[in-house]
């Protein structure tokens, strides 16, 4: 049996991703704490969110690989995010006084909260949320089907976020690299040195001249200091392509921190 944790409690979008896994799923309460469960062995894999279209990328997931574990990218996996109004039964709409939900959840729905005038409060999870309205039809909880189903509430209305393109990417986590598929991404992660004029624009070009596409390129603090970054770069290809290996050596001596994440197969 493989044992797979995941971002809980049950009944979250991570739930949701984790389950197209199969396995045994295994809630944890913190995103660091689903990592910990991978690199002790008492997990194969863990699921966390490290991306939304929308509310951009999830810092505590970047930052623990980037300091904190030395884990893999083993696979991604994105889903839309159809955000709905979940209420006890039988509740009008003109019940409702507050709202609760997970932060990411509220900013997502903005719109629809301030056109009707409820009350937003923040939950640690989408699923908590739903837990703690039950039996109070002034309460109204914003989460997916999944946590209705579980908590035995209705939904109220249906895809209540402000934009309809809202995805989450969520990624698979692993001790041991995944093979390569012929279709494939990698994930990175640098800092430049300080003193190198153009040392930013010049890594970037090794791709560039090799023709390899960048999917993704985003800054993080460093938390070495105001204005020393880390760079998170995905592109196309397998670190063990020929190409990419030779791209990723001559970043490694450019480079003043370097880190490969993974490499997976393209979503």
């Amino acid at each position: 049996m493989t044992f797979i944790s995941f971002l809980g409690p049950k009944g979250t979008f991570t739930h949701e991703a984790a389950s197209l896994l199969g396995g045994e799923l295994v809630s944890y309460c913190t995103i660091p704490a689903v990592m910990e469960s991978v690199k002790n062995g008492d997990c194969s894999l863990g699921v966390v969110p490290i991306e939304n279209s929308i509310e951009g990328s999830v810092g505590i997931t970047l930052d623990s690989l980037a300091h904190k574990f030395d884990l893999k990218i083993f696979n991604e996996i994105i889903i839309p995010i159809n955000q709905n109004l979940i209420v006890n039964p039988q509740t009008a709409l003109e019940d409702i006084k507050d709202v609760y939900s997970h932060s990411q959840a509220i900013a997502q729905c903005q719109e629809y909260i301030n056109k009707h005038k409820i009350q937003p409060h923040y939950a640690v999870s989408t699923a908590k949320a739903a837990k703690s309205i039950i039996g109070d039809k002034t309460k109204a909880a914003i989460g997916n089907a999944k946590s209705a189903e579980l908590y035995n509430l209705e939904i109220l209305e249906s895809n209540i976020q402000d934009t309809d393109n809202n995805q989450t990417r969520f990624v698979v986590l692993s001790n041991e690299d995944h093979e390569m598929t012929g279709k494939d991404k990698t994930s990175i992660i640098f800092s430049i040195y300080e003193d190198r004029p153009g040392g930013l624009y010049n890594i970037l070009g090794f791709f560039e001249k090799n023709g390899i596409n960048l999917t993704k390129i985003e800054s993080r603090p460093s938390k070495k200091g105001l204005g020393k970054y880390l760079f998170f770069v995905d592109f196309n290809g397998h670190k063990d392509d020929a190409i990419v290996k030779n791209i990723l050596e001559e970043i490694k001596e450019n480079a003043y921190f370097f880190k490969v994440l993974g490499s997976y197969p393209e979503f």
